[in-house]
């Protein structure tokens, strides 16, 4: 057994859905795992992490629109608005997705989907640098 890992740096520059499908893809592969599993963990509490469609573009901004409705800026309901009126919706959104995922590594690749993509979601409109932490293990 091996394990490895890394901290992906993911410089937001906004509330919207950033594909990492690539890098992760990259670091995962350049590992040499031939089977194992892929844990990504996010260290934030106003962004998280999506496996969802990455062909049709339209999908990420159904994705936002929906939030949006759910989830709206400034609602009355929230009284933690310390950092201004996306703060507590950012982390109900979080609450709502995930802060990790978990995927297998088979025949020395991660085993996405054809139309799987990785998202950090980015809840707040602000840029933030956001921390994904990637680990696998396997043989």
């Amino acid at each position: 057994m091996r394990q490895s890992t890394e901290t992906l740096v993911v410089k937001a520059q906004g509330r919207r859905l950033y594909d990492i499908t690539p890098q992760v893809m990259q670091w995962a592969n350049a590992q040499g795992l031939q089977t194992g599993l892929l844990t990504l963990y996010i260290q934030h509490t106003s962004a998280s992490l999506l496996i969802n469609e990455n062909y049709d573009s339209d999908v990420l901004v159904d994705m936002e629109a929906f939030f949006n409705r759910l989830v709206p800026d400034g609602d009355e309901l929230f009284i933690h608005t310390v950092e201004g009126p996306d703060d507590m919706p950012a982390h109900v959104r979080t609450a709502l997705t995930q802060t990790s995922l978990s995927i297998p590594l088979l025949e020395g690749k991660v085993a996405l989907g054809q139309w799987q993509g990785i998202f950090l979601f980015e809840h707040r409109h602000m840029p933030a640098t956001r921390r994904v932490l990637m680990h696998v293990i396997g043989a």
